[in-house]
Order: C-alpha cells, then structure tokens, then sequence
C-alpha cells in the first residue's frame, strides 16, 4: 500500500454520526500492542495557538539532541506533515505500510474506528518505531474525549488560549469548554496555562488541585520585547534571554512563553534541556501559514486565521506592521464560522478584497461573500472563481509598496503556499 492509498482509506472512515469516546482508539491500540504506553509526551490542547505552541516545542526538544515527534492537525498542504520526527515528515513508503497494519487491526472491531482515531494509532506506531525520547502531541478536538488522549499521564500538559470553538460538541460556555480541554490532566503530570480570563483559568486550576498537578502559567508581565519587526522578534521572559523567533505577531511571543514554560515544566520533570538549545530551537522554529511573510515588494502575508479570535489577533499584528496602510484582502471563508465578524475587524485597513471559495462543503460561496462586502465598504471586491486565480488577482493588484493578506481559512493556506512555489 502506497501512503496515497494510505490516505484515500484513511479519509473514508467518516466520525460524522459517530459516539464521542476513547473506546475505540483504545481497543485499536490494544490491537497494536499499545505503542503509546512505551513513549513519552508533552499533550497539547486548546483553541488557538496550539500549532504554534507544538512547533517551537518540538524545535526545542530537537536542538537538545532528542529525537523529538510531532503529530498536529490539519495539515497544510500533504498528509505527511501531520507526523513529524524533527522535522521531517512520515515517509510516503512509512505511511502506507503502518496504514495497512492498523487497517488489519481494526478489521475485527465491531464499532470501527473514525478517521482520526485511524491516524492517532498510525501515529503512535510511528513514533515508538522510531524511537521518539518525547512526542509533541496536539489535541485534534477538545480534549476529555479526543483520541489523543488515550496516553498514559505526559511530562507536561500544555493548555493554550481558550475561546468558544466547536459549542455542539464541547459546550456554549468558556467554562464548559476549558472543562473538557482539562481532561487532558492526569495525576503525574506537569500543567503549563496560557495566562487567559478568569473563567477558564480557574476551572483549569480547580482541576490542577484537585489532582495534585503542578500548575505553572504564564507571566506575560515578565516578558520584555527587545525588538519586533518583519525579521523576527527578539525579547527575555523571567528575565532569561535574549530569544529569538522569526514567527511574528505578538500572540506568538504568547506561545513562545508558553513553549518556554513548557521546557522549565519538563526540567522539574527531569529531562535535559540546555539554555542553548532553547535560543536555538526558538529561533530554528517554523510554523507555515501564521502570518507567514513569504514575499517582499509586495509584501505576502499568509494566515490561516478563520475564527474571530484568530482574525483578532491578525489585525493587531497587521496593524502593529503596517501602520496607517491599506491593505489587499485575498480571503474565502467556511459558512459555519462567524464570518461577518471577522471581516468587520478587517474592514477598516482594507485597500481592495479578491472573495474565493475555500475547497470545502462547507465554504461560503465567494458571491455571497463579494455581496455583503460591497455593502459592507466602499473599496473593490473581485470575485475569483479558483484559489490560484485569486493569488494571481491579488497579486495584479498591487504595487511593489502594496501589502497583499491572504487568510480565512487553513483549507486554503497549503494551496496558496503550492501556487507561491514555497511547497
């Protein structure tokens, strides 16, 4: 089986309709010989930030000479990016023949598995053949229930920001939904919390006592930015440093505290972990698609933003970097998100916008977007009736002091990245 086959087989097994529960992953990896009792983690969960967040971990576990896995959800452009192992993605021949074993696993079960729990044991089972010392594992749902969440208790539980996302599923309150992103928390390990609202912070450090976790969450009042630009960020926390990220955006210098506090969890924990290592995976840290600069004259930017939270944080970094200029929207949207009011934040510092559809079911028909847009502004609306037609009309559009922002949704950065020659 070839990892294209891989993938096609993969992407059969629909989760629509499907009871939430670890049951099935765990019968699955029982079938396997249970590969995530013999590796080691740092769990991930949250609504935003968290690939960010994974990356720069990753990164640094990489640079202090660990064999450091990394498994994250969605991918960008290729399948293969969801597993990592420093850096580098599963292979197609690796895939294909890990799918096929965990296929045949799941053949005798008599609630099959979903496709995401296919891919958390095709994980897993790569990471311990590849003798991973740590696995950065990103939560792909929630928590409390996502099949990631089948591993015994990690080094270190990472919580990031936490907004309303996926309320059918998780629930309509701030404090329903940090309740099941906690359930990540078990007896033995490290927590690490993104300094957020009081509402999710206490249910998170409610939960942290209850269970005897050490709790350790960011101090955003100990960050010093020594410098900020469109190179990169340079800046001390705790008054360690200087580090460096070429990641921009000030909600980055968020998640690189939270990966920072991270590694102190995981030095309390026992694990190696030189400063060196640190500045080193910090600065070497990549995370494609968020407010990614990948073009100078005119200035490029890339962004998978595609709640209000993440359109939020993309306009104050737009703001901070282009002060007092208008800018040139590419942007396509999912219908069930709350699209007006992420395009009500972008209204005012809009040069032009070029509407597309996003290569979804459930994306927003680019007329119906162009049409609330011109009755929403003054400045031009294209319609495109492709993703590549709309970079190339963006592009037309601007001149070399121009700034070009494509963003709306993570379904569309990978192929705009493609159409750009950057994958």
């Amino acid at each position: 089986m070839t990892g294209l086959e891989a993938i096609e087989l993969i992407h059969e097994r629909a989760w629509t309709g499907r009871k939430p529960g670890l049951e099935r992953t765990q019968a699955l990896l029982t079938a396997l010989g249970n590969p995530e009792r013999k590796l080691r983690f740092v769990h991930i969960t949250g609504t935003n930030g968290k690939g960010s967040t994974a990356a720069m971990i990753a990164s640094i576990l990489a640079a202090a000479g660990l064999r450091a896995g990394l498994y994250t959800s969605p991918h960008l452009y290729q399948f293969y990016e969801r597993m990592q192992v420093n850096g580098v993605p599963i292979s197609d021949r690796d895939l294909g023949r890990l799918t096929q074993q965990v296929l045949e696993a799941a053949e005798d079960m008599d609630d099959p598995p979903t496709e995401f729990e296919l891919m958390t044991a095709v994980a897993m089972a790569y990471f311990l053949e590849q003798n991973c010392d740590l696995v950065v594992l990103e939560v792909g749902l929630g928590g409390r229930l996502d099949s990631t969440n089948v591993i015994p208790h990690p080094e270190a539980a990472v919580i990031t920001n936490i907004g309303l996302e996926h309320t059918k599923e998780l629930g309509n309150t701030l404090t329903q939904i940090a309740a099941e992103k906690a359930g990540i928390l078990k007896p033995g390990c490290r927590c690490v919390l993104y300094a957020q609202g009081e509402e999710a912070s206490q249910v998170v450090r409610n939960v942290c006592l209850g269970q005897n976790i050490p709790l350790l969450e960011t101090a955003p009042e100990q960050l010093e930015v020594l410098d900020s630009g469109l190179d990169g960020q340079t800046f001390r926390y705790r008054g360690n440093g200087p580090y460096r990220i070429r990641l921009l955006g000030d909600y980055q210098l968020s998640n690189a505290m939270t990966a920072l506090d991270t590694v102190q969890a995981l030095r309390e924990g026992g694990w190696d972990i030189s400063e060196a290592a640190v500045q080193q995976g910090l600065l070497q840290a990549r995370w494609p698609g968020r407010l990614e600069l990948v073009r100078r004259a005119p200035d490029v930017i890339i962004d998978g933003g595609h709640n209000p939270q993440c359109v939020d944080a993309l306009s104050a970094a737009l703001r901070k970097l282009y002060p007092n200029q208008k800018l040139i929207f590419l942007a396509g949207v999912l219908a069930d998100k709350d699209w007006k009011a992420m395009f009500r934040q972008v209204l005012p510092m809009a040069k032009a916008f070029v509407a597309v559809t996003p290569d979804s079911p459930r994306a927003l028909p680019a007329e119906e977007l162009a049409e609330w847009l011109r009755a929403s502004s003054s400045c031009p609306v294209l319609v495109q009736d492709s993703l590549d037609a709309g970079v190339d009309a963006a592009l037309s559009m601007a001149g070399p002091e121009d700034v070009v922002c494509a963003w709306g949704s993570l379904y569309s950065v990978g192929e705009i990245r493609h159409h750009l020659g950057l994958c």
